[in-house]
């Protein structure tokens, strides 16, 4: 294995998110088990996630680095820098060796676009100014796509995509333009993907060509780019949709992907949606990025609920406090009216209604329980605490083994599911 994390390109990729940095062993291990071909990112951490859970960049790449290499890891390492909205992100990630950088424009995003009416649509657009200069480049234009679909760049959707994404296509280009030189100067090769499934609505194909085509325009090199998918994409839990309407819609967007880059779509809150990977694996042909994070977590709180149910209980009655403040920026359904407080359930049951086990699935698809989301969401309140923090560490460090084989079993099925589509 190399001590320094490289580029992967193309190549199908899986983002193994660890909020603590003692998953890495157990992501080694579901690779060598059920790779298929597929290439690992190890060190993956959003600024925000680095934030709630007070670790640095050096840490999430060191724990990730050293984790992999004690594993016997002897393959590619790619590096993810998620999530990032500053130039400041991109300098303190680079400066540590992540080589895959993500670009977060939400904030620059205009969230009600979507339910705009015609009046108020063309005052926004009036706006909307140097942001949106190439808005005449596409008015009135049709591009049919491979999948049979057409893409028909009408007077509104143009003024739509103007209104929606003219301020973060620019925020990302300048983004592009800032780690392109922060790395080349460096001499370091890199890659960026651009993130901009953080919406309510989903990402029209109009909006998808015009996005990912300004940014290769504009020299960004885009090697992958996460819309925001048909149906509910909740953290924690599987795909909530008509997954053959998603397989439909997944066509149409690879074909923008391969008719503009060719780039990779990503699937972010990627964890545990096992009833959609063989249709994104189909639809790209393989050319696709997952990235997770939150469900290593929550394997972390299985290996509790087995070797101490009564810090699990604590962390469960801490979770659901914490739970209503936490979830404010996750997209999420649960609540604490819908799962069991626990205090009466036994061990196993207390695991299967906030952890859930894979035998408990409907056809061992995904996870469906509520209580999942109430402890993936409070995972930065819990991490942190001055007590349950170091407890949930120390019952991990104590029992390697069992949080190696709960993580290379459940990520197993991830990367099966995936290499089913392929």
């Amino acid at each position: 294995m190399s001590d320094q994390c490289v580029t992967l390109g193309l190549a199908p990729s899986f983002g193994f998110g660890d909020r603590i940095g003692l998953a890495t062993p157990g992501h080694v291990e579901a690779m060598k088990r059920s790779a298929n071909g597929i290439e690992p990112i190890f060190p993956q951490q959003s600024i925000r996630e680095m934030t709630r859970t007070q670790r640095t960049a050096r840490q999430v790449m060191d724990d990730a680095m050293n984790g992999a290499r004690a594993a016997g890891w002897e393959g590619r390492i790619g590096a993810d820098a998620d999530h990032l909205k500053t130039p400041e992100d991109v300098d303190v990630t680079a400066a540590v060796g992540f080589t895959f950088f993500t670009i977060d424009p939400s904030g620059d995003v205009d969230q009600r676009a979507d339910d705009y009416d015609e009046a108020t649509l063309r005052e926004k657009f009036s706006t909307a100014g140097d942001s949106a200069s190439w808005y005449d480049s596409y008015l009135g234009k049709s591009v049919s796509l491979q999948s049979g679909a057409t893409i028909e760049f009408s007077e509104e959707a143009c003024m739509r995509a103007a209104v929606k994404y003219g301020a973060a296509i620019r925020r990302a280009l300048a983004m592009g333009d800032h780690i392109r030189c922060v790395n080349e100067s460096a001499g370091r090769d890199y890659e960026i993907e651009l993130s901009v499934d953080e919406t309510d609505q989903p990402t029209t194909l109009a909006e998808h060509y015009i996005i990912a085509d300004q940014c290769l325009k504009g020299g960004m090199k885009l090697v992958s780019l996460a819309p925001r998918f048909i149906g509910e994409l909740e953290k924690g839990v599987d795909y909530k949709g008509d997954v053959a309407a998603l397989e439909a819609s997944l066509n149409d967007h690879a074909a923008i992907a391969e008719l503009l880059g060719p780039y990779k779509l990503s699937l972010h809150s990627g964890s545990d949606k096992l009833s959609m990977y063989p249709a994104l694996a189909r639809a790209t042909k393989g050319r696709f990025h997952v990235k997770t994070a939150g469900t290593s977590y929550l394997e972390a709180l299985r290996v509790v609920a087995r070797h101490d149910v009564a810090l699990f209980r604590r962390i469960v009655q801490f979770g659901r406090d914490r739970y209503d403040v936490d979830k404010a920026t996750y997209h999420v359904s649960a609540t604490n009216d819908a799962v069991p407080v626990g205090d009466d359930l036994d061990a196993k049951r207390l695991e299967q209604v906030y952890l859930e086990c894979w035998a408990d699935v409907p056809q061992g698809l995904g996870f469906t329980e509520p209580g999942r989301q109430i402890l993936h969401c409070t995972f930065g309140s819990t991490l942190t605490d001055p007590e349950l923090g170091p407890a949930v560490r120390s019952v991990l460090e104590s029992h390697p083994d069992t949080y190696t084989e709960v993580l290379a079993d459940h990520f197993s099925r991830h990367l099966e599911a995936l290499a089913a589509g392929m």
